[in-house]
């Protein structure tokens, strides 16, 4: 399929080009969508995030060639992007349980982590139901948090922004604002292309944001929409998962550009329902 073989594009990309400063953006462009989606896609493909799968792969040829090389240590730490000396023994030892210079003098066994590469695997089926909504653009308010260019470290930061967002009385605040359909507490991903990535969380409102808010509008969009209920946030990673990895390839439609929304009807973290909103459009 055309997806598998874009991310396989990409995949080769990353392989020779493992020695550089491997841009997440440029990955994106030659798996044909953002930055973001393409470390969400790999991540719930792989299992493992993009950053963590590059370290792995750059340790496992640096491995080979402190053993089977006579380059001089310091310069094998600076082909795979390493300026600090320290920084690339911690690297090294976090994959390989040994330090280099021990690896090429004692000849210690090391690991090895080959490329990966994707196919389609056919699974039994477990049904997900969905619907497809023609939505208009609305307003949405709400607060507004910056994000990293690493998926891996935004996993650790937005549940803290909804353990704030509930504990100091931003909610309460919030939800005097909602007047719009969808009704709940949305958490909204702004990942495009050439800006600056951020997460709100936010409701939808036609009234003006009060104090320590802002005001964004939600784009028309054609949205496939997927019901969940439990725990979060592992609940609603695994339908994305599910959605991105089992649906979407399936489905007739390919992602379309523009925010990811989930939307929170009962914002409950120890069980709660909610929806995930993916913007589609037809292949």
């Amino acid at each position: 399929m055309e997806w598998i073989d874009r991310m396989n594009d990409a995949m080769a990309y990353i392989e020779a080009h493992m020695t550089e400063e491997i841009e997440y953006e440029k990955l994106g462009r030659i798996a044909g969508c953002s930055a973001y989606h393409f470390q969400r896609m790999f991540n719930y493909m792989a299992n493992i995030p993009l950053a963590e799968y590059i370290r792995r792969r750059k340790m496992s040829l640096a491995a080979a060639d402190i053993l089977g090389g006579k380059e001089k240590i310091v310069d094998i730490a600076l082909k795979y992007g390493y300026s600090s000396p320290t920084a690339f023994n911690r690297a090294f030892q976090s994959i390989h349980k040994a330090a280099p210079s021990q690896v090429r003098k004692n000849g210690l066994p090391v690991r090895s982590y080959p490329p990966i590469s994707f196919k389609i695997v056919i699974k039994g089926v477990t049904e997900m139901e969905y619907r497809i909504e023609e939505k208009k653009e609305f307003s949405v308010v709400g607060f507004r948090w910056p994000l990293m260019k690493k998926l891996e470290e935004n996993f650790q930061m937005v549940p803290k922004m909804w353990e704030s967002f509930a504990a100091d009385g931003s909610r309460e605040r919030l939800m005097a604002l909602m007047d719009s359909r969808p009704e709940g507490v949305l958490g909204i991903s702004i990942c495009m292309p050439q800006q600056e990535w951020s997460y709100m969380i936010g409701t939808a409102s036609s009234q003006k944001p009060k104090e320590g808010m802002e005001k964004m509008q939600i784009p028309e969009r054609t949205w496939a929409v997927f019901s969940g209920e439990g725990p979060c946030p592992g609940s609603i990673q695994e339908l994305e998962r599910r959605i991105f990895t089992e649906w979407l390839p399936a489905s007739g439609y390919e992602y379309d550009r523009g925010p990811d929304v989930e939307l929170y009807k009962k914002p409950d973290p120890a069980q709660a329902e909610f929806e995930v909103w993916v913007p589609v459009k037809r292949k």
